[in-house]
């Protein structure tokens, strides 16, 4: 009997078996699943994303900060602050290897996708899963980078990630290859306030692109991983490295030749000197807070006229440089200088020594107690109530109330003129004069000729327990150089924009030269501090041929040297020491801080074309001095020409140590 079969749902019969789907028919049903699946995901994902995208009607709007151009006295530039666009580079203009080097070492695919790389994507995803620290691995191709540059922020999240997907598929359906490449490379971030292929070849090399370099184009290209971390100013052998790799990533690419990477590498790249040097970057911080002050927040490109004089600019900061390092076994480890001439222009301005190290610019926001440098405003106070450098005075001990300044070497000289003890910074006469002509007096001095710190008054303030900052110390000494008028440092001549509009003329409505010293008390201490150079502690500052004068300054447990000297119409002053305000070992005013004017002094002084002090005449031959004769050998004893210091006294035992500035 044959087997029943059982009846199917509702009582009929038996169903024949589905007949199975073929290969291929499984492979088109599946693909419709994740096809329907995949659009439902792209509605989903622009629905979440979309909604908040930012205005792409705006793509060719340029909004940038303004530049503001910083020029010297000559016309020369100093430095470039702001943001800094050049007009757009047709692709066209430029050699074939710049945009080449481009896509070769940041979107090797880029004429094979539509905006993104997926496998890119994963690529980079997996590497930086497998990274515990360090920097993260982009997968962005060149158009989701245009994207990012054009309408998002630089912020790390998925949300920013999945526009920038949306934006540079957008961009590929918008506009051409071509187009792409020539909006990213004039748009995209150099570093230094360069945006753009043009404005990075002006502010790096001095050129227009259409003339880089294979060297030179791959320098720009490397940067795009980091514009700060590898620019060529700042870390010039990670620059290089870098460069090494974007040419090997051209050959590998079949771009370039490995021919012409050798002679890439045999043909040598000079960046813009300006900008590799960081020319008077102190100076230029000084004064770019003064045009906004001066202006307003500038709406438009600006070109400032500066009284600063390159040639003068680099002397100074070689020579700071050199004399602290020559000094750093003594413990200098900063330094600071500010020149400027008889009307108060600022023409040298060094903050430090290195200001890529440290931007804390010791020229004019550290005070720092001036020592014997301070001595010249009680002297002068002293002249206009009635002495004379011939003035007979006694160096011996002095005790005002409860304070005994000692002199350096711990001994007395005995009956000198006043002449001799400002020429061997003798400390009891000066003590003794601040107190018969008046602290008060001697502050109102300091302040009338150009101190704006503020000055206390107790007995130690005659031997400089004041603080100061190397600016006001120029400006300070400028009346002594230019016939007794005050003269204010300044540093801005003129502001106009790119198009030629002057915003700010300090000649127009200039005020009248007030005078601060009268005679005979100027040609007095002209007289004097020209000693100081000649055969007193300041010996080491001497120019051969020029005439020179000023005064040397060291402060207790030397934690600061000073020199500030001058010559016709021409001031500088030079300050070394520690940022944290610890002692240094034995150095006096007259040694480092003496050698570095003099070498800056040697420079500059050709090229100023000074004329004599004004007020007395200089005594080629001055009369042989047993005296001394005496007191230079003890000085020998001590390491040379120095100042005569007083041990710690309680006032500066009381003095915490400064803070660090940074």
């Amino acid at each position: 009997m044959a087997n029943a079969q059982s009846p199917g749902p509702g009582g009929r019969g038996p169903q024949p078996p589905k007949p199975r789907r073929s290969p291929l028919q499984a492979l088109i049903y599946w693909m419709l699943v994740l096809g329907v699946w995949g659009l439902i995901f792209l509605v989903a994902f622009f629905a979440v994303f979309a909604v908040d995208l930012p205005d792409t009607s705006k793509l060719y709007d340029v909004k940038r900060q303004p530049s503001i151009s910083y020029l010297d006295r000559s016309g020369a530039l100093v430095a470039v602050r702001g943001s800094q666009y050049a007009p757009p580079v047709d692709l066209d203009q430029l050699p074939d290897y710049v945009p080449k080097a481009f896509i070769a070492v940041e979107d090797r695919w880029y004429y094979f996708h539509f905006g993104f790389n997926p496998w890119g994507i994963v690529r980079s995803q997996l590497y930086n899963m497998r990274r515990e620290s360090g920097p993260l691995r982009g997968g962005s191709t060149i158009t989701q980078q245009l994207a990012r540059n054009l309408f998002l922020t630089p912020s790390q999240n998925y949300r920013r990630k999945a526009q920038e997907l949306i934006l540079a598929v957008w961009l590929e359906a918008r506009f051409s290859k071509k187009q792409i490449l020539e909006l990213y490379l004039n748009r995209v971030y150099f570093g230094a306030g360069a945006y753009g292929i043009e404005a990075a070849s002006q502010r790096y090399f001095g050129k227009p692109a259409a003339q880089l370099s294979l060297g030179e184009s791959a320098l720009l290209a490397g940067m795009m991983k980091g514009p700060s971390r590898y620019s060529p100013v700042a870390a010039t052998d990670r620059a290089a490295r870098r460069a090494t790799v974007v040419l090997d990533e051209m050959v590998e690419a079949k771009f370039i030749s490995p021919e012409e990477r050798e002679q890439a590498f045999r043909t040598k790249v000079r960046v813009n000197p300006v900008l590799a040097n960081q020319r008077a970057q102190y100076f230029t911080d000084w004064v770019d807070d003064q045009v906004r002050s001066l202006v307003g927040e500038p709406t438009e490109d600006l070109v400032v006229e500066t009284t600063l004089d390159l040639p003068l600019q680099a002397a100074a900061e070689q020579a700071i440089q050199q004399g602290v390092a020559a000094a750093k076994a003594q413990g200098v480890e900063q330094g600071a200088l500010v020149s400027l001439d008889g009307e108060g222009r600022i023409r040298a301005y060094v903050g430090g020594t290195n200001y890529l190290q440290t931007q804390f610019d010791r020229a004019t926001q550290a005070r720092r107690q001036a020592g014997s440098a301070f001595k010249p405003f009680v002297y002068l106070t002293a002249m206009e109530s009635g002495r004379t450098p011939e003035t007979p005075v006694v160096d011996e001990p002095v005790k005002i109330g409860n304070w005994e300044p000692r002199n350096y070497t711990g001994e007395y000289l005995g009956p000198i003129t006043l002449s001799k003890a400002l020429e061997q910074s003798v400390n009891t006469v000066a003590a003794r004069l601040a107190n018969e002509v008046g602290t008060s007096n001697v502050a109102a001095t300091a302040r009338r000729l150009g101190v704006t710190s503020p000055i206390q008054l107790d007995p130690s303030m005659a031997l400089g327990a004041v603080e100061v900052s190397p600016l006001e110390m120029a400006q300070a000494y400028a009346p002594f150089a230019n016939g007794g008028f005050l003269a204010r440092g300044y540093g801005v001549e003129r502001i106009r924009t790119a198009s030629g509009r002057v915003l700010y003329d300090r000649n127009v409505d200039k005020p009248g030269r007030q005078a601060v010293i009268g005679t005979p008390a100027l040609q007095y201490m002209n007289q004097m501090m020209r000693q100081v150079v000649t055969q007193g502690t300041g010996t080491r500052a001497n120019v051969a041929g020029y005439d020179l004068a000023g005064k040397t300054g060291t402060t207790s447990d030397y934690r600061d040297a000073w020199f500030v000297g001058y010559t016709g119409g021409f001031v500088t002053a030079v300050w070394v020491g520690k940022d944290n305000n610890t002692p240094m070992r034995r150095v006096t005013g007259g040694n480092a801080p003496a050698g570095i004017w003099r070498q800056y002094m040697a420079a500059a002084l050709p090229r100023l074309k000074v004329q004599p002090i004004p007020g007395g005449v200089v005594d080629p031959s001055p009369e042989p001095d047993p005296l001394g004769d005496v007191i230079d050998g003890i000085s020998d004893l001590f390491g040379g020409a120095d100042d005569r210091e007083p041990p710690p006294s309680e006032f500066d035992r009381r003095r915490e140590p400064a803070e660090p500035p940074f």
